[in-house]
């Protein structure tokens, strides 16, 4: 099964200069040093070329998240491409323009220029044909029904691409929100900016953490956090039956209640997708308490809204 879709919510952020390696790596959660350079249209692919990054506020909170490459442009010159929530590219793209200051790095929003496309397969990325001007990052895969299905960001200037019935059709759009669900990585958009700090998320436990780097805006917060055990909220996967949720909102930042407290919110939503494993049923991936995970019941946006099951997730997290 191979599938396409147009990603109308995803940006590109383009670092490029002499010192862009070391600005990046003095303003990214995780290390930037060490990437090696894709030339077009080769596929950014491992830990050596691919790496998940966050870039936190003072106080240690996920004010983006993205998938980061290095790539050789058309001049030979290397780029960093950060692949990132369309909502937060120009204001992420500013922020991170307002400490270059004498560093030779210039940092862009590009995201008007390139249309930004999610390819999923069941059999390997091998065949997939784009022109040479496009931009390919792989992520890792997601087991759905049993399957390994392998995925890819391609990014291709507006110049040069054609749309198609295959991209826009809307069962590619499901079936690459509903694998970005179950993958249990996470994505910041606005409406949860500023709301995490990374290990309430796993953003530790799926490899966007470096401890061991150099600083960064937060990272005392972050590794304090680490280190002497300080986080009370993770990640977790659920899903709730479609013909239950109403009105009920399901879109990032919407509240979750316990049933144990229902006068404060336990969490909110980090993303939501139809499952399509399930037509019947919302995926969700969700912030919680870890008091409450051990029983009681989660309910969606009211402390009386449709009941949310926890689902199990498909990595092991890492103990704080």
């Amino acid at each position: 099964m191979n599938s396409a879709a147009d990603l109308a919510d995803w940006g590109l952020i383009i670092v490029e200069g002499e010192d862009a390696a070391s600005f990046l790596q003095n303003q990214l959660t995780n290390s930037v040093l060490g990437l090696t350079a894709v030339t077009s249209p080769a596929i950014a692919s491992g830990p050596e070329a691919v790496r998940l990054v966050g870039y936190c506020s003072p106080k240690g909170r996920l004010i983006a998240s993205a998938w980061l490459g290095l790539f050789s442009n058309k001049n030979g010159d290397n780029c960093f491409c950060l692949f990132i929530s369309k909502d937060i590219a120009a204001s992420t793209a500013k922020r991170l323009g307002m400490f270059v200051l004498r560093s030779k790095v210039t940092v862009k929003d590009a995201t008007n220029s390139w249309v930004i496309k999610g390819y999923c397969t069941s059999g390997t990325l091998e065949a997939l044909e784009v022109d040479k001007a496009s931009i390919l990052l792989q992520l890792p895969d997601v087991m759905a029904a049993g399957v390994a299905m392998q995925r890819a960001l391609i990014a291709q200037p507006i110049a040069s691409y054609q749309a198609s019935a295959e991209t826009a059709s809307e069962d590619a759009q499901i079936l690459w929100r509903s694998l970005e669900v179950m993958s249990a990585i996470p994505r910041i958009v606005a409406a949860t900016q500023d709301q995490f700090v990374p290990q309430m998320v796993n953003f530790e436990s799926v490899y966007g953490v470096d401890f061991k780097k150099g600083c960064y805006p937060g990272q005392e917060i972050v590794a304090r956090s680490q280190y002497r055990g300080a986080i009370k909220r993770r990640l977790q996967l659920a899903h709730c039956p479609i013909d239950q949720l109403a009105n009920a909102p399901t879109g990032p930042g919407s509240e979750i209640f316990h049933a144990d407290d229902p006068n404060q919110p336990a969490g909110m939503v980090v993303l939501s997708a139809p499952s399509i494993a399930n037509a019947r049923r919302m995926d969700l991936q969700i912030e919680i308490k870890t008091e409450l995970q051990a029983g009681g019941t989660f309910h969606l946006g009211t402390p009386d809204g449709p009941i949310l099951m926890l689902d199990q997730l498909p990595y092991p997290l890492i103990a704080i």
